[in-house]
């Protein structure tokens, strides 16, 4: 396997994240059944709250909308603008938007019951067999759900306004330096490392995202071995362009890159599971540190069933934590944005130490992902 990781402008190798959820607290079903013994008939759960959803795509925007003007034509009465700026523009089916400004972006909305932006994940990345991809792998298990508590207690403490949802982020398709028996770089995670994700991720109260590096594969032919685990309302999708060797190479050897086309396939993969098992909406993370590890960006499409949220996964200093997060995240818009902060190589010089909470809240967009390696 090979270590990951890079600068925040550059790539090194290093590879795995999953994580799990609370059924009885974050992820009940879409629907519900009315009576038992008696023929199901499911009965939808209320809609989506636009005017809380809108409010608060504005809010990490740092765009601030006052509630007590005139309900405006074509805009959220919760929406209309006290200030001289332009007022935002909301239909029935694209979400908030101020005009001239990239965030929040307008696209659907969500279906009913999405935890974005109505909570901020905080998750613990890693892989259980390794100490060198990220914090999962480092600690026993009592130690890493207190760090991770603890963790989500300062989160919540800073932004009182957003409910923080801490998750397990595991690296259940792996990229590494040998081929393996199908010639395609990868070691699967077995079973019973997923179910032990998903059981960390109950014992947090939070929910799970499995990490997929699918270097000379390709996720059309990875996620039908997740399909299992994707169907389970507290479990949602990470996919890594860094290690999608498009070209050959060996993984680690040069940055790789996911297409529009490739993010949408995940995207309509996940929603197809969601509409055909009755599930809230699912989240789905790409990772991104470079330019090209994403390209045709405008063509990424979030769907109701599916959030789409592009995750700033370089290392480095404070300086180039922020520069990579504005030029490669916060210009190239699609939904949401998250950021990694990685306990040890943030702290190598010129850096000295990593980006505050209050620093991460006061990017724009504030990141609504927050990940920790």
């Amino acid at each position: 396997m090979i270590a990951k990781r890079h600068t925040a402008v550059a790539g090194a190798a290093a590879l795995m994240t999953v994580g799990v959820l609370s059924f009885s607290q974050l992820a009940v079903t879409e629907y519900r059944s009315e009576a038992y013994g008696a023929p199901e008939r499911f009965i939808p759960l209320p809609e989506l709250n636009k005017d809380d959803y809108n409010t608060r795509m504005l809010a990490l925007a740092h765009i601030t909308i006052a509630t007590s003007s005139p309900q405006i034509a074509g805009a959220d009465s919760a929406l209309a603008s006290s200030t001289s700026r332009v007022l935002p523009i909301s239909t029935a089916s694209t979400s908030v938007q101020m005009p001239g400004s990239l965030w929040p972006v307008s696209t659907v909305y969500p279906n009913a019951m999405a935890l974005l932006p109505f909570k901020r994940i905080v998750a613990y990345y890693g892989n259980f067999y390794s100490k060198n991809m990220g914090v999962l792998g480092e600690y026993p298990e009592d130690t890493l759900l207190a760090m991770l508590a603890s963790t989500t207690a300062r989160w919540a403490a800073a932004d009182h306004s957003t409910p923080v949802v801490p998750a397990i982020q595991y690296i259940a398709t792996v990229a590494q330096a040998s081929a393996g028996k199908e010639g395609k770089y990868i070691l699967r995670m077995p079973d019973s490392q997923i179910d032990h994700a998903l059981e960390l991720a109950d014992k947090a109260h939070g929910i799970v995202f499995l990490d997929v590096q699918v270097a000379l594969s390709t996720l059309q032919y990875e996620l039908p071995h997740l399909e299992k685990y994707l169907k389970m309302p507290q479990v949602h999708l990470a996919i890594d362009p860094e290690f999608s060797m498009k070209s050959g190479n060996r993984p680690g050897t040069v940055i790789g890159t996911f297409d529009a086309s490739d993010i949408n396939y995940a995207a309509e993969y996940l929603a197809a599971l969601v509409r055909d098992n009755h599930l809230p909406p699912k989240m789905l993370v790409v990772h991104r540190f470079t330019q090209n590890m994403v390209t045709n960006y405008k063509r990424i499409r979030p769907l109701p069933e599916v959030q789409i949220v592009m995750d700033m996964d370089g290392w480095g200093s404070q300086a180039k934590k922020k520069g990579t997060y504005n030029n490669i995240v916060a210009d190239e818009p699609v939904q949401f944005t998250g950021i990694k902060l990685f306990y040890k190589n943030d702290l190598k010089p010129p850096s000295t130490g990593l980006l505050t909470i209050r620093e991460v809240l006061d990017l724009t967009p504030a990141p609504i992902y927050i990940q920790y390696q």
